[in-house]
């Protein structure tokens, strides 16, 4: 099939020239050698790559597209959809990587007997791998016509990637799941490898057989660190067979995925696993319970139509051996639901729930809700002796998260967790830590209720760190206070011109970002990293959030591990940067603080040259209220900043020096306001917990 099959939206021209969506439709309209669409709707064509490439290199708009967006544009644009078109690059990438030199005898054969010899030599890799029973199939000499140019590609792509096949995958793989973010519930990194590390088996040498058995995109069993054998099964079969190709070329364990539900159709009934992990769909009403009643796997109890997570737990614990580990990802209100009370009681009774942790808001989606981590053993085994257990290990994480979702402190929640867990695991016990960790005896927990929730049954922190602290936050508060009744700035009116004298001249003419930007006196630069959760690795930058700019805080995003799409854009002291969603009026000088951290998702920097432009000035005359109305957009949901429409006063330098020491001064005297802000609201809570808990004299 030719290249000119593939297709690519206007969405994937500007992502091609670095440009935005209205650069191509500008195009469009003004170019009338434009390539014409060939697909799409009215309002949505689609163009030839091949054509677009054409037509960007001939106007200079593209040198060379990159390979990884050349390959990904064949993705997006492939006839038979996207999943059709990563499970056949899958494929080849399995047989690049598992027999390069079958492959590449194969690719030196033209495209018609390139598509008949694929398939014999595909299903060999593919039997080898993942066994004659797998979610993925064989594909047909017919089916892979279309997608000829896009395997040669990812071959191509796999030798240029440092993590060869399996990278080139990943990143095909992450570029679909990033474009569908509502049609997939994704596992971030941070719980993945969080569970991992709680069901790992204790003590026990050599590598483990692990289930997920609603896998999803398989982020939980690619967190399993050295496994003997990873068993999947995904109700969704293109999820189920990209979950099978990510599996495979990730490890060299043996790898059995499945597609189909789990709960009606169990595709490894009869499986000893010694863990599982689990992330299972929530709140769902028909997962089985009319067919299913008489199911041997509720030995717990029959689950309520609305309690389809206990259904999940009772699964996970009949596929495990004796003395197997289940971790589950679950909502909070499985802990506490007077429908599930019988379950969670009769499993405290029998030890098989060991342990309930509550982690951060904004870990995994939904984003809004604290979830549950639940850890299982199903009894029996040596680890239990066959006696249940007489405690239960409740943790609490939520401090960890107070400063939101996208910075979600994971190395600290995973420490915290791990803590408590190894010690309970261990000898059935923990020490106590007030408002983090303790372990309850079963019988006080087995009340009316039977609630899990471990807020409810942990004692408090010592409120805000004791009075002796408190003292010294109310110190600190009343030192801020009179540094920020210093600040306070004058605010007098404009004199008025004396009698006689003539009006002061007009507001001399303003002039656009844009305008500004395309004559040299600054640089225009959108920020494109999208944080990772966590601390990230040392010695790499950090990255300025969105958040960060509205609070005023240093740098607290990491960078994304593996190799990114497009180089981050790194800060100097001197730029300013501008958040462009929300309808906020902030623009922040980067100072030393924030020197070196890269530029983050949803900002705009703006590089003054220092000889045209006071960075105050620009500052300072970018957040006028009028200004930000004027430069605004708005969609249904968002107001959208265009920085190219912000104008300034045309002024000497030596002016602009003057009205940016003014802005200077009302950034330190915002600075300080939002420090009393902290510290008041702080010393505020701890006098509030101190009183109630009786730590502080009332």
């Amino acid at each position: 099939m030719p290249d000119n099959a593939t297709e690519v939206t206007a969405a994937g021209i500007a992502r091609l020239a670095g440009v935005g969506r209205a650069a191509v439709s500008n195009w469009r309209r003004r170019h009338a050698d434009f390539p014409k669409p060939v697909g799409g709707t009215e309002t949505s064509p689609s163009f030839a790559l091949a054509d677009v490439e054409r037509w960007l290199r001939d106007q200079g708009k593209l040198a060379e597209v990159p390979l990884r967006e050349r390959v990904w544009q064949q993705v997006a644009g492939h006839p038979a959809g996207a999943p059709t078109a990563l499970v056949h690059a899958g494929c080849a990438l399995l047989l690049v990587h598992e027999a390069p030199a079958a492959w590449r005898e194969a690719a030196a054969a033209p495209g018609d007997h390139l598509a008949a010899l694929l398939p014999a030599l595909l299903d060999g890799a593919l039997t080898a791998r993942l066994g004659p029973e797998r979610a993925v199939p064989t594909p047909t000499a017919d089916g892979l016509g279309p997608s000829l140019p896009l395997l040669r590609a990812a071959a191509e792509l796999a030798a240029a990637e440092p993590g060869g096949a399996p990278g080139a995958f990943e990143f095909l793989l992450g570029r679909h799941l990033d474009a569908n973010p509502r049609q997939y519930t994704l596992t971030p990194p941070g719980p993945a490898a969080l569970m991992a590390a709680l069901a790992a088996p204790a003590g026990r040498s050599g590598g483990a057989t692990v289930l997920d058995p609603a896998s999803g995109t398989g982020a939980l069993l690619r967190a399993v660190e050295g496994p003997a054998a990873l068993y999947a099964q995904e109700a969704d079969p293109d999820l189920a067979a990209l979950t099978a190709l990510r599996l495979a070329l990730h490890t060299g364990a043996g790898v059995h995925a499945r597609a189909g539900d789990a709960l009606r159709a169990d595709a490894h009934p009869h499986l000893a696993a010694d863990a599982v992990v689990c992330h299972p769909p929530f709140n769902e009403r028909n997962w089985g319970h009319d067919e299913l009643a008489y199911d041997p796997r509720w030995e717990y109890g029959f689950p309520a139509r609305t309690e389809s997570e206990l259904a999940w737990v009772q699964h996970a614990l009949a596929r495990l051996r004796p003395g197997g580990t289940a971790v589950l990802l679950m909502p909070p209100a499985a802990a506490s639901r007077r429908s599930g009370r019988r379950i969670r009681a009769d499993l405290l009774r029998r030890g098989a729930l060991r342990a309930v942790v509550a982690l951060p808001a904004g870990a995994a989606p939904p984003y809004g809700v604290p979830l549950h981590l639940w850890v299982l053993r199903r009894p029996g085994g040596p680890a239990a002796g066959g006696a249940p257990a007489p405690e239960l290990l409740l943790v609490d994480t939520s401090e960890h998260g107070a400063a939101g979702r996208d910075r979600l402190d994971w190395q600290a929640v995973h420490t915290a967790v791990l803590d408590a867990w190894t010690p309970f695991a261990r000898h059935g016990t923990a020490v106590e830590r007030p408002g983090a960790s303790r372990s309850l005896p079963v019988i006080d927990l087995l009340d009316d209720d039977v609630d899990l929730a471990p807020a409810r049954h942990l004692p408090p922190p010592a409120a805000g760190g004791g009075a002796a602290e408190l003292a010294t936050v109310r110190d600190r508060l009343a030192d801020q206070l009179r540094r920020t009744a210093r600040l306070n700035p004058p605010a007098e009116p404009a004199a008025p011109p004396a009698p006689g004298h003539p009006a002061p001249p007009p507001r001399p003419p303003g002039v656009t970002v844009g305008e500004l930007a395309r004559a040299g006196a600054l640089r225009l630069h959108a920020g494109t990293t999208t944080p990772a959760p966590g601390p990230g690795p040392a010695g790499r930058p950090r990255v300025l959030t969105e958040q960060d700019v509205l609070t005023g805080q240093e740098p607290t995003g990491a960078l994304p591990e593996g190799p990114a799409d497009e180089e981050p854009v790194l800060l100097r002291a001197g730029d300013v940067v501008v958040p462009v969603l929300g309808g906020g009026s902030v623009a922040r000088v980067v100072d030393g603080a924030a020197e070196g951290a890269a530029l983050g998702r949803n900002l705009h920097l703006l590089r003054p040259d220092p000889a045209a432009l006071d960075p105050w000035f620009l500052a300072g005359f970018l957040r006028g209220s009028a200004n930000q109305r004027r430069a605004s957009s708005y969609a249904s949901t968002a107001t959208r900043l265009d920085v190219r429409r912000l104008r300034l006063p045309r002024l000497p330098l030596a002016e602009q020096r003057r009205h940016g020491e003014r802005f200077r001064a009302l950034a330190e005297f915002e600075d300080a306001l939002r420090e009393v802000g902290r510290l008041g609201e702080r010393l505020v809570r701890g006098l509030y917990d101190g009183l109630t808990d009786g730590t502080i004299e009332a």
